[in-house]
This record gives structure tokens, C-alpha cells and sequence, in this order.
């Protein structure tokens, strides 16, 4: 007897019959992918948080750096690393990973932090070590290094392996939120969408222009609730509010 919660099957349809199509092999790389976001997807139970970041005094000072140190320019993927690390480390829980029975907790001591690459033949996702002990500067550099590798020369699993926490960034292309997938065994990815200037009243409730950072933050509910999932998002605009560029 067929189990009546089993899933239906693929539709068998054959497309050429409504019209001209033109049939191409899915990528190695992108059916592995996809094969890890169907897992991910369907085994953690994912809420998205939405938040936007006021980063307008931030950006000020991070563009005024930048003009005086056209050299040792510092992007906002950087500085967000950063921000993420501290965050993890205010609110522990960020970088744990679950058992896959679900049983065991296991808190990690150290902060690798996985940044979203889109490549040609899918999305890799190269693992930053220690970003706790590397500055903004060396973190940039590194971004910028393995970025590049990975879209011409591509990663190895050991370069992809071992990330806690992970940032997946639109913020080249556009949108105001979406909900990435967490990446196993991890309990939580940002997701970052495009700054947009945005007029919000003041004390006075005079409209000022507002530079607005949207942030997504999907959370494995089985080990973040929603109040830490919202605090620790705050956590981040507050590091990056506070962020004094002269070091």
C-alpha cells in the first residue's frame, strides 16, 4: 500500500509539446548545491528576520576613509564581518551547531565566517578563519583574494569547510529582503540587501535622509528564538554605528 503522506512525484511533462525548448545538463557544482539547499531547507525549521540598519553616520565616516586612503579602501562586506563577529560573541548561541538528531548543542570557541560567492557555475561559500583576531583591512584583502579564486580558478572543500555564521550580500545587485538558506550545521545566515536612502523624521519629526541597511536574518528555530534573533540583528547596526575608522 502507497503511504498517502509520500510525496508526489516529479511531473513528467514533455515541454516540446507546447512549444520550441532547449534542454542543457545542470553544472556538477550547481546539482551538489542544490542538493545541500534542499536538505538544508527541508530539515531546519527557518524563520527570516527583517531589519534595516540606519548606517548613515557609518557610511559617512567609511567613505571620508576611503577618500583619504584611496590604498586601503574599506568595503561594507568587511566591516560587517566584524560586526558579525561581535555579535556571535555577545550572543554565543549565533554559533552553535545542532546535532543532526537534534540532541546535542555544540558551542564553538571560534569565529570562521562564510561569505556568499556567486560564481558562474552556482554559489560557493568560502570560509574566513579567525576573522576574530584579522583586522577590517586584512579581512577586505581576503574577501577580495578569495572571491576571485573562486570564480576563476574555484575553491577546495577545505576552503569551503569549518564556517560558523555566514553573510550572503545582494547588496551589488539590489533588493530590500529575501530569506537565505541557512547552511548546515550553522543556526543562522545574514542575508544583505542594497542601502537606500530613505527620509525618517527626527526628534522634531522633521524628515532627514536616512542611508537604510535591510537586513534578513534566518534563524534555525529549533535553537534561536525570534527576541535574540531581533537583538542580535540590533547587535550588528550598533557595532557598525559605533565603528571608529581611525584604527
Amino acid at each position: 500500500m502507497s503511504d498517502k503522506n509520500s510525496m508526489l512525484p516529479w511531473p513528467a511533462d514533455d515541454l516540446s509539446s507546447y512549444g520550441p525548448v532547449e534542454s542543457q545538463p545542470v553544472g556538477r557544482i550547481q546539482q551538489f548545491v542544490g542538493r545541500v539547499m534542499h536538505r538544508n531547507w527541508s530539515l531546519i525549521p527557518h524563520v527570516t528576520h527583517h531589519d534595516d540598519a540606519d548606517i548613515t553616520g557609518f557610511e559617512q565616516r567609511r567613505k571620508a576613509w576611503n577618500a583619504a586612503n584611496p590604498d586601503r579602501k574599506r568595503s561594507l562586506l568587511a566591516a560587517l564581518v566584524k560586526a558579525s563577529v561581535a555579535a556571535l560573541q555577545q550572543y554565543p548561541r549565533f554559533n552553535s551547531a545542532l546535532s543532526a538528531d537534534g540532541t546535542t548543542l555544540t558551542a564553538r570557541k571560534y569565529f570562521h565566517i562564510g561569505i556568499a560567492v556567486d560564481v558562474p557555475s552556482g554559489l560557493l561559500v568560502p570560509s574566513l578563519r579567525d576573522c576574530d583576531t584579522k583586522s577590517i583591512d586584512a579581512i577586505n584583502e581576503e574577501i577580495a583574494r578569495i572571491s576571485d579564486k573562486a570564480r576563476t580558478k574555484g575553491l577546495s572543500m577545505a576552503e569551503m569547510s569549518g564556517g560558523c555564521f555566514t553573510l550572503s550580500s545582494l547588496g551589488h545587485i539590489g533588493g530590500t529582503g529575501f530569506t537565505p538558506i541557512i547552511n548546515a550545521p550553522e543556526v543562522a545566515i545574514l542575508g544583505i540587501c542594497r542601502t537606500r536612502g530613505q527620509f525618517v523624521p527626527d526628534a522634531q519629526g522633521q524628515p532627514v535622509l536616512r542611508q537604510l541597511l535591510p537586513l534578513s536574518l534566518s534563524y534555525d528555530h529549533r535553537v534561536i528564538n525570534g527576541a535574540d534573533a531581533a537583538r542580535f540583528v540590533r547587535a550588528i547596526a550598533d557595532w557598525l554605528n559605533a565603528y571608529d575608522f581611525s584604527g
